[in-house]
């Protein structure tokens, strides 16, 4: 078993040192003939003599061929802003698109290749590795494992190096994809797999290496809490879900010419719902388009408090969500990294509720001037002030480098604890309105500690348990991993009558009392 553990870690090391080296592995090279095929009719007179030194000037690697590219067309527009033609100001980014269009050598030579040995040899290679630990780790359960001494998953040098590289693609992925050229032109034959008219882009390299991880790393979940029926059924679930809705139907609705869709996802946590291009797209595609417009805002305005009501927000954020899921999965080796001191749940619950009311003011402000067709509001500008603000602060660099690239420095649940409007919006009707708690049993609390050190959410549960008192926090997402690894079945996820839900026993002794919070 050993043995074949050690083959499989070899393999992924392998591709994953296949991936990383092949941001080298082409040079780039722009001819005349691309840049005419690429770049609009009315930009070429002004972009050309700014290309001439560009032109069949072989490059190494993206960097510096990107740098030339952003550099002359910024070139061109500083001069017409000097010289106050704001008409030939180019906005259009032809960075990526130019990079993909001149790229040559290994890897657009050979996409198909690279795919396999990267995403199939690797996704082999983790199997390898993962699946023999049900025989290794002997009967199911949870067992000390030294979480805490390992130097991945103890923020050791390995979980440093972890984060660092997470950081680096979400800062590549989102703000310079130009750079990253090669690993979209390997995705390029998936693509072309799931829809020929389509040409891979930064978005689908994201959305199927969010998919590949929760996939992988969700076999890995399963095995661990294998004991535990509840986790099985979950886990099955957020892979269902990554999959089909939010990688392969929404390819598929853009290969039958209808809108790309998430239909799982929703407002505020997809925050461009009311965008004005969002609006009009949906409106514009005829029934298809309109149903998908309400089925948005029916999920989000009668779906929750109905769903929460029944389920707690564990039927999104545990069963659902694809941060969650991602969480879920490759983020598990790092939720005993949560903070529990007091201090964090404060600033968690003032954080995360004041990006709900960002998400507010900011939708009101673009459904305002979408409606009136002014671009201010109060003499604000709802997009310089409010739309890109949100977008940059919140949906690129809290959810995406942060949310992702902090889960070996903080744990697996940094953006759904204080960040996720949705999650706070999901925490208030089940806080308040919901038949959903995990019931404790005081009495059978060994003080072991297992619940704390598991929760994700940053929830001391064991002060809870040792209490026998109902946790209903706001902040809990019913993942249920604290009922999963209590040795003595203290924890349990209960749907019951709201009676009694906030009337909580308090063990004084060997007796208890009622109070009411």
């Amino acid at each position: 078993m050993k043995a074949i553990r050690y083959t499989g870690l070899i393999l992924f090391l392998f591709s994953l040192g296949l991936f990383l080296s092949s941001f080298f592995l082409s040079s780039f090279t722009l001819t005349e003939k691309s840049f005419d095929s690429i770049v609009k009719t009315e930009h070429q007179e002004n972009l050309r003599p700014a290309f001439k030194e560009v032109f069949d000037k072989t490059y190494d690697v993206s960097i510096p061929f990107v740098n030339e590219i952003k550099g002359a067309i910024e070139q061109v527009n500083a001069n017409a802003r000097a010289e106050q033609r704001w008409n030939d100001v180019i906005y259009d980014d032809y960075a990526g698109s130019l990079t993909r269009a001149s790229a040559e050598g290994f890897v657009p030579d050979n996409k198909l290749l690279t795919f396999l040995l990267i995403y199939v040899i690797g996704a082999v290679g983790a199997l390898m590795f993962i699946l023999p630990q049900v025989r290794l780790n002997g009967p199911p359960g949870i067992k000390n494992n030294h979480v805490f001494d390992h130097a991945l998953n103890s923020r050791g040098w390995m979980g440093i190096l972890t984060g660092v590289l997470l950081i680096g693609f979400y800062i590549l992925l989102y703000f310079f994809p130009a750079y990253i050229t090669n690993w979209i032109i390997i995705v390029d034959p998936l693509q072309k797999l799931i829809n020929p008219s389509a040409t891979s882009s930064q978005w689908f390299l994201y959305g199927f290496l969010y998919t590949f991880a929760v996939l992988v790393m969700g076999v890995r979940m399963i095995i661990k809490y294998r004991h535990n029926k509840y986790q099985v059924f979950r886990t099955c679930s957020v892979m269902f879900f990554q999959l089909a809705f939010a990688f392969l139907i929404p390819e598929i609705l853009v290969r039958l010419n209808q809108p790309y869709f998430d239909f799982k996802n929703m407002w505020p946590l997809d925050y461009d719902f009311f965008d004005a291009w969002h609006i009009n797209t949906l409106t514009s595609s005829g029934g298809a388009g309109i149903f998908m417009f309400a089925w948005g805002i029916t999920l989000f305005v009668i779906g929750v408090p109905v769903f929460v009501y029944f389920f707690g927000k564990r039927w999104y954020c545990s069963w659902v969500c694809g941060c969650g899921g991602l969480a879920e999965t490759a983020g598990d080796p790092f939720r005993q990294l949560s903070d529990k001191s007091l201090k964090a749940w404060q600033i968690e619950r003032y954080l995360v509720h004041a990006v709900l009311v960002f998400a507010v003011i900011m939708t009101i402000g673009v459904l305002y001037s979408f409606i009136t067709g002014s671009n201010t509001i109060m003499g604000i500008d709802t997009y310089t002030y409010l739309r890109k603000p949100y977008g940059f602060a919140i949906g690129s660099i809290f959810s995406g480098v942060v949310g992702t690239g902090f889960y070996p420095l903080m744990g697996n649940r940094v953006w759904c604890r204080f960040g996720c409007p949705l999650a706070a919006y999901l925490g208030l009707v089940q806080r308040f309105k919901s038949r959903f708690r995990i019931t404790t049993n005081g009495g059978q609390c060994i003080s072991c500690g297992n619940c704390s050190t598991y929760c994700e959410m940053g929830i001391d549960v064991r002060w809870y348990a040792q209490r026998g008192q109902n946790i209903i926090r706001s902040s809990c997402v019913g993942c249920g991993v604290c009922s999963a690894v209590c040795p003595r079945g203290v924890l349990n996820l209960e749907n019951r009558d709201e009676e009694g839900r906030f009337n909580q026993p308090i063990l004084l002794g060997n007796d208890s009392i009622e109070v009411n919070k």
